[in-house]
């Protein structure tokens, strides 16, 4: 198209010119000027939609013809789908809408959609069809948020998708997609975001459902923690990582391990398509350490590791990465009883402990703290034997007697009654706990661990005494106490056997029916002799004094034999 300034001017005769060419060349100025008028009026204006056809696309922009005087130009963003491919090549057609001109005469375009409004007459279209449009939130204003639908619109907080509204001004300045809530009007223009979101989320959920299948290994992202595990967003739904389910290891809670925003790698437990509910596992991903452990860890084996927590019962020891055992209360000490283990151990300890129990099948080791020290009661009858003098400190004291500390986890107890030879309400009257006693031990049971002990023993008695001072062949005065079998006192508390005393003779009076029976019966040939039972033995009195020899001495019977001098 050429250009009224471009055509050649006639020139008036009063400048030389030829007056006869003068009326047709103004009738072809006329012409010209009519003509150019007319397609200047069809130029694209500011606002106007126009067809547009893709003629060179470059890296920042996209050309296109408008069939005006000049070229359009599109920003390259506005024909980038959302993985960033460009989704116009030459020769596409396609809709736009004048929003200028720049600074080289080329006509600024937007792309014309269905979900991008420009006017009211196109948010009343989006309503009518229920479609999705995009809005740009300019700003926070009370109640919700300010939006740019082609009209100024509102977003009501309750609609915004945003649960804490202190989070309400990061929206600003995106670009969100929303539903047009009621009939568009003039300057009320109101929009839906929540609903948008909650379609997409289900329509998310639901491809991951039919995606997702139970032994699947995929990655996620941590979205949120709780006490008791998290949950991971899995591409379109959530699946929980309970804190079991982290690592072999016992971690009290996710935080140890875990942080809002980590990309993770989970395996699925299992799928509940009902309920819509996923559970993933992280430790699922490596060889469960309990699968071997009989063949590592044996009855009897004596093993390191370090405490990892305290309860009222017990503490559990760490033997490897995702192995620990449980060291109950009562493997924790032989001396005494622990209330508390927190009294003995700490997490953080390295212990050495024995191995008393495997149980794979329960996920279960049984350990023991005191055993690791040797079992003190091993030798306890040889070290504690009856008739040693032993020394130890009174560690309790109960109303029947008190417990003595022989060594480290071995006790013994003195009865109240072997405390002292006067008899005694409590044994608070002759010891206290700290008190160093001695004592002698007077029994010992190494199947039930006890050691009965007595202090009073310690003092030699009357016949200890006596065993100590004669020995076999000494004469010795004494005084017959019992005729027949033969007893006779040594000494003060101290008595001895007689066995030759004779047992006393029975004499037949003459005159009585006795004497006459045995006189008519009397045989009238001897009769054969008969050997005397009683030959060598002696007769003793009742209460008579006399010398005796010393026959026997029993220290471990506590016994003395004797026979007259």
């Amino acid at each position: 198209m050429s250009d009224p300034k471009d055509t050649p001017l006639t020139v008036s005769p009063s400048e030389g010119g030829s007056p006869e060419a003068a009326p047709a060349e103004e009738a072809n100025f006329a012409q010209l000027l009519e003509q150019y008028e007319s397609e200047a009026a069809k130029e694209p204006k500011v606002g106007d939609r126009v067809n547009a056809k893709v003629v060179n696309i470059t890296d920042e922009s996209v050309l296109v013809d408008i069939g005006a005087k000049s070229e359009g130009v599109l920003r390259i963003e506005q024909v980038r789908s959302k993985n960033g491919d460009i989704e116009v090549q030459p020769g596409d057609e396609f809709q736009v809408i004048i929003e200028g001109v720049d600074q080289e005469g080329n006509f600024k375009l937007a792309r014309l959609s269905p979900d991008r409004p420009r006017n009211l007459e196109d948010l009343k279209v989006a309503y009518e069809q229920g479609l999705i449009i995009y809005v740009k939130v300019t700003g926070v204003v009370k109640g919700g948020l300010a939006v740019d639908a082609g009209e100024r619109g509102f977003l009501p907080q309750s609609r915004s998708g945003v649960r804490d509204a202190s989070e309400m001004h990061k929206l600003v300045g995106q670009e969100v997609r929303a539903r047009i809530a009621k009939a568009p009007e003039k300057k009320n223009v109101i929009v839906d975001r929540r609903s948008v979101l909650e379609a997409e989320e289900k329509e998310a959920e639901k491809a991951a459902l039919e995606r997702l299948h139970d032994g699947d290994e995929t990655e996620g992202t941590v979205k949120s923690l709780a006490t008791y595990g998290a949950f991971v967003d899995l591409g379109g739904i959530d699946g929980l990582l309970h804190v079991s389910d982290i690592s072999w290891t016992h971690i009290p809670e996710p935080a140890r391990l875990l942080h809002i925003g980590d990309k993770i790698r989970v395996k699925v437990l299992k799928i509940d398509r009902n309920k819509r509910r996923i559970s993933v596992g992280m430790k699922q991903l490596s060889p469960d350490p309990w699968l071997s452990i009989p063949e590592r860890f044996h009855v009897g084996d004596r093993v390191r590791g370090t405490v990892q927590r305290t309860t009222e019962f017990g503490a559990f020891v760490e033997l490897e990465p995702g192995v620990e055992g449980l060291v109950h209360v009562s493997e924790m000490s032989w001396s005494r009883k622990v209330r508390k283990p927190s009294d003995v151990v700490k997490p953080g300890d390295t212990v050495e402990v024995v191995v008393l129990g495997v149980s794979p099948g329960e996920r279960r080791l049984s350990l023991g703290l005191k055993q690791a020290l040797g079992d003190p009661w091993e030798d306890a009858e040889t070290r504690f034997a009856p008739g040693t003098i032993v020394e130890g400190r009174v560690r309790n004291i109960q109303p029947f007697g008190a417990f003595v500390e022989l060594a480290e986890g071995v006790d013994g107890m003195i009865h109240i009654g072997d405390l002292s030879e006067n008899r005694l309400n409590s044994p608070n009257e002759v010891v206290q706990v700290g008190d160093t006693v001695k004592a002698k031990v007077l029994e010992v049971d190494r199947e039930k661990r006890r050691i009965r002990l007595g202090v009073r023993q310690l003092k030699p008695t009357p016949l200890e005494a006596f065993l100590a001072e004669h020995k076999v062949g000494d004469e010795i005065t004494g005084r017959v106490i019992k005729a027949y079998p033969g007893r006779v006192e040594l000494d003060e508390g101290v008595e001895a056997a007689c066995p030759s005393a004779a047992p006393p003779v029975k004499r037949i009076e003459e005159g009585t029916l006795a004497a006459k029976l045995a006189a008519v019966w009397k045989p009238q040939q001897p009769a054969a002799p008969v050997p005397d039972e009683n030959a060598g033995k002696v007769q003793l009195k009742s209460g008579e004094v006399r010398r005796f020899r010393i026959i026997k001495l029993e220290a471990e019977k506590r016994g003395v034999e004797v026979e007259p001098a």
